[in-house]
């Protein structure tokens, strides 16, 4: 199987290429339309930025070339927020993939932002999430959250119920990060994998 990395300006690059090979598969990490075309399967990860990540995929010309895609592309944590249509986080205008909007969390209920930390999904609906007990945990850093919506897949309680997987037709979001969420998050991914 061909797996390609977006290679673009955000950080977890290093972490998901381990987390693949963990699991026995390896990846390419490329900016080359041409080797992203050809992969069976494209990751778009993210630490990081939205409003950097978004200027420079569009350098890049990538944001026109991963919105054409045709095979599974999954974005892991800013890697999601970016398939958004906007972001608050530097009021960016993102790829437009999934209709839904990125806000910033409001501190609350002795709750900090950034929410750091292990945290439980809910209300399943896409088979990223075969074979998973319900209410399983994942590993989540992040401010900013997609808002539930039609393309809500799974969700996360954080303040307020958030979308913690989204999906639209061949692309996928995820709002934790898969490869620091154990078991968990291995099984995300050979789900990806086998879609």
């Amino acid at each position: 199987m061909n797996i390609a990395i977006v290679k673009y300006n955000a950080g977890n690059v290093k972490s998901v290429m381990y987390a693949l090979n963990r699991l026995g598969f390896s990846a390419i990490v490329t900016d080359d339309e041409k080797e992203l075309r050809k992969a069976d399967r494209v990751i778009l990860p993210g630490v990081g930025n939205a409003g950097a990540a978004m200027q420079s995929l569009k350098e890049k010309n990538l944001d026109k070339i991963i919105s054409s895609l045709t095979q599974p592309v999954l974005g892991i944590c800013v890697g999601m927020q970016l398939l958004c249509n906007h972001s608050e986080e530097g009021n960016t205008q993102c790829l437009g993939i999934i209709d839904t909007a990125v806000k910033k969390f409001t501190a609350q209920d002795n709750l900090k932002v950034p929410q750091m930390g292990w945290n439980n999904l809910y209300d399943y609906k896409s088979a990223l999430l075969d074979g998973l007990p319900e209410n399983a945990f994942v590993y989540y850093v992040h401010s900013y959250y997609a808002e539930v919506g039609n393309t809500t897949v799974a969700t996360t309680h954080y303040t307020l119920p958030y979308s913690a997987i989204i999906q639209k037709n061949n692309f996928y979001g995820v709002q934790f990060h898969t490869e620091k969420s154990a078991d968990t998050g291995d099984r995300i991914l050979l789900n990806f994998l086998n879609l």
